[in-house]
């Protein structure tokens, strides 16, 4: 897995959706319960279940949003000791939850640091390119419709999942298909795994298309059980969503600059 760091692909205007959306997830972050000890991991059960009661609440849950199947009961945040011991109380839920609202909720919503900011970092970089080349209003669309897209792809394909689906990756994947659509050969700087962290500048289609060929692969079959619990086929179908969006755009948009003796972000040789 490669890790951008930075592209070579200047914008005409300061990307203020962009720095808005990584602020607002920074914000929903730190304001949620129990990621105060989320960096050190010395959150106690009473935060812990704080935090399961807020993430019941406002994540994206497939069998919630294909069958409408809300809870009986759900976490509360109080503490308990039961037969196997200490552990979150559960109850009937105080709340009114709109399935279809939490789609958007779960989009501002990360299980820890790293989450939020390898998801943060993505955005960061790609994002500010596609809001110039949209224009504010029309990326804040964009963005939320492929978040959209992305949950409900999801939760279409696994419509029994009684599991909470939270994070901004599925509307960052539509950015980083529509930035593979309009600048396919922008270079990005990248570190690459091997031994150390080797600095190398590529296309950017050489970038998101081995991003895209991994989520594909960890989202088919029982890769996505030996992977973890990452919402790979969320990524997918956020992705395919941007680039169809993006194709409209593709004529006209202008191209950066094309690096001269470079190859691979390193300077080629002449000569014999």
């Amino acid at each position: 897995m490669v890790i951008p760091v930075h592209d070579l692909n200047p914008t005409r205007r300061t990307p203020w959706v962009t720095y808005a959306l990584i602020a607002a997830n920074f914000v929903v972050f730190l304001l949620t319960p129990g990621m105060a000890g989320s960096l050190t991991g010395d959150s106690t059960l009473a935060q812990l279940c704080d935090m399961q009661a807020f993430t019941e609440h406002y994540a994206l849950v497939p069998r919630e949003l294909v069958h409408g199947l809300l809870p009986s009961l759900v976490p509360t945040g109080a503490t308990g000791v039961g037969v196997h011991g200490p552990g979150c109380v559960l109850g009937p839920p105080t709340y009114d939850k709109s399935p279809a609202l939490s789609v958007l909720t779960a989009m501002f919503l990360h299980g820890s640091w790293l989450h939020l900011l390898g998801n943060m970092l993505f955005l960061l970089i790609f994002g500010n390119n596609i809001e110039d080349r949209m224009g504010h209003i029309r990326f804040v669309l964009f963005y939320v419709v492929c978040g959209y897209a992305a949950g409900y792809g999801f939760a279409l394909l696994n419509a029994d999942s009684a599991q909470p689906l939270i994070g901004a990756s599925g509307a960052i994947a539509g950015v980083l298909g529509a930035y593979l659509v309009l600048y396919p050969r922008a270079r990005v700087w990248v570190l690459v795994p091997f031994l150390i962290f080797l600095p190398l500048r590529l296309p950017a289609w050489i970038v998101l298309g081995f991003w895209f060929v991994l989520q594909a692969f960890y989202s088919a079959g029982d890769a996505v059980s030996r992977a973890g619990t990452v919402a790979y086929t969320a990524h997918v179908v956020g992705f395919v969503a941007g680039m169809l969006i993006a194709l409209p755009l593709r004529p006209g948009t202008p191209q950066p600059p094309e690096p001269r003796g470079l190859l691979f972000g390193r300077r080629a040789r002449t000569g014999w």
